[in-house]
């Protein structure tokens, strides 16, 4: 016979779409504590994302992406010790309304209370030929900053993970003959005072989809009536984002450590063996050094 204890009863009591959002919330600390809650906490203390007092919008696309790091927020807000502030925010760019609906329902599922505004960004961009995705991107993160700043916040989380870096830097290198990497944070340039952070920044997505699966989740895979209504148009950036990932792939299974050297790579940049590099701008060449003379030999 099953002993019924406090906490089983308490369980047994809960509604149910109540004990399923905090069995949900408890996979991520139990369940993926080594694939998720540790590379979470170890990227917001790393990279010191968030401080005492700070007020953070979390952008919800209606991804697994963006869904996940709601979730991480509102668990280190419980569980941790910094206090700050937190909104939910969710820009309907021109949504259908079976994805609008789905946004809504995982978000109650999940326990995560939206701020809904909405935009024409989709209008906007449908009809342009060169780069629409770019500019889509543009357009959204400018109407995050505006609407986040609008409620008093300082900052912005976005749900990128540790394969959206390691596939940025590769895609620089081959397609961009430079060396760039997506940071963990950085200040907005058009909006002054205005951070944006991105907490998953060391969580991948293979874990993350491990984690949909297990919760018995389906989130949005993509909106944008770009892709759902241009069958023929392929957008450059994404086949390329594509690309990385299967050659990414390929590379994990050749070797399970590959990705890791990828992302190390952005932070172990030796000058002393670099061609040229940029900084604030401008552009310096190894010759710059190389002129002051040869080392000096000790024999």
């Amino acid at each position: 016979m099953e002993t019924v204890t406090e906490q089983t009863k308490g369980r047994r009591e809960l509604p149910e779409a109540k004990l399923r959002t905090r069995e949900i919330e408890r996979s991520i600390i139990k369940r993926f504590r080594k694939e998720i809650w540790r590379p979470f906490v170890r990227a917001l203390n790393d990279y010191e994302m968030i401080q005492e007092g700070d007020r953070i919008a979390v952008c919800i696309s209606g991804g697994k992406d963006s869904m996940l790091l709601a979730k991480c927020m509102q668990e280190i807000l419980r569980h941790g010790k910094i206090e700050f502030g937190l909104k939910f925010l969710v820009m309907d760019p021109g949504y259908r309304p079976e994805n609008r609906q789905l946004i809504e329902e995982n978000a109650r599922i999940l326990g995560i209370p939206l701020h809904i505004f909405e935009s024409d960004i989709f209008n906007v961009v449908v009809d342009v030929e060169d780069s629409p995705c770019y500019l889509c991107a543009r357009m959204r993160r400018g109407n995050l900053y505006a609407n986040a700043r609008e409620f008093g916040c300082n900052k912005i989380a976005l749900g990128h993970h540790f394969d959206d870096v390691i596939e940025t830097i590769l895609m620089s290198m081959l397609y961009g003959a430079q060396v760039n990497t997506m940071m963990p944070k950085l200040w907005s340039t058009n909006f002054k005072g205005m951070e944006l952070i991105r907490p998953l920044y060391l969580v991948k997505e293979a874990d993350i989809l491990a984690w949909k699966d297990y919760n018995r989740l389906h989130f949005l895979q993509c909106a944008c009536r770009f892709t759902e209504e241009s069958d023929k148009r392929q957008n450059e950036e994404l086949s390329k984002r594509k690309e990385m990932k299967r050659l990414i792939e390929k590379f994990r299974r050749t070797n399970p450590y590959i990705d890791m050297n990828i992302f190390k790579s952005a932070g172990n940049v030796n000058l002393d063996a670099c061609i040229g590099y940029v900084k604030d701008g401008v552009r310096h060449n190894f010759l710059e050094e190389y002129a002051k003379g040869q080392p000096v030999c000790h024999n």
